[in-house]
């Protein structure tokens, strides 16, 4: 028994539960053009997967699908995983819907070798992950044991120095290092900001340098790692969009990064 692990694991799924059918249905996520064939992966992420035709994949932390099933139209053979068992139910309609043939599986991320008996070319895991996870270490060796001989992780992940500021964008309020979990009432979230959605969350900050050394540490090879000065998405409410699809901090003169991977 693990009383911290259970309150965190189940205020979080709760929350995610709440949010799943609101973000459903928003224009965050674009349903209307994923239904008629859009891709909902960004220029940022299909560059580093590459070809994927014929490739197994692991997709970590799913939400809905969106990105699972789009991989699954690239021709992989795609399994994913998320918390929200009605994040789950969602992406098992979808799939069904889109007639793609995603196994999706509901669970906590570091059960994934419990609940899952393959190992796979590609681990992918991308945009507001591994800040619901506390042990960073633990993420790496799960990742690390999901991939066959010679696999790869692809993941993207909003630069933990944005995570530092408050959400009206104006004041740095969080330790960029990890430390105790961030405990915070929220009445709405990144997809439907004005929305009145209440409940509780709990997450926590992973400097740049947390992360390499934990998947170093659980023995896996650095390849490639650059950042990026904007956000390919609108993770604060009002932020500048500078080109299409290219988010950065409102009236902000500098050049920060946003985005890594």
């Amino acid at each position: 028994m693990n009383p911290a692990k259970d309150r965190y694991l189940a205020l979080n799924r709760q929350s995610w539960n709440t949010w799943a059918d609101s973000n459903y249905k928003s224009d965050f996520y674009q349903m209307e053009a994923f239904r008629k064939g859009a891709s909902s992966l960004k220029e940022i992420e299909t560059a580093l997967l590459g070809e994927v035709r014929g490739k197994s994949i692991l997709h970590l932390q799913c939400h809905f699908g969106q990105d699972s099933i789009s991989l699954a139209r690239m021709g992989a053979n795609v399994t994913a995983l998320d918390l929200s068992d009605r994040a789950i139910d969602l992406a098992n309609q979808l799939n069904q819907e889109m007639g793609t043939s995603v196994k999706f599986i509901q669970g906590d991320v570091y059960a994934a070798p419990e609940l899952i008996q393959d190992q796979f070319d590609i681990v992918f895991t991308t945009w507001g992950t591994i800040g619901w996870l506390p042990d960073i270490q633990k993420w790496a060796h799960v990742v690390a044991k999901m991939l066959k001989p010679g696999g790869r992780l692809v993941f993207a992940e909003f630069h933990p120095v944005i995570w530092m500021y408050d959400d009206q964008q104006e004041e740095i309020i969080y330790n960029y290092l990890n430390g105790a979990a961030i405990e915070e009432e929220v009445e709405g979230n990144y997809a439907e900001k004005d929305k009145v959605m209440r409940g509780t969350i709990i997450s926590w900050n992973h400097g740049l340098s947390e992360v390499i050394q934990a998947l170093l540490s659980a023995n896996l090879t650095l390849t490639s790692l650059s950042e990026y000065d904007y956000s390919p998405y609108e993770i604060f409410k009002e932020m500048d969009e500078i080109e299409p699809g290219k988010f950065r901090l409102k009236n902000s003169e500098t050049k920060c990064p946003y985005a890594t991977l």
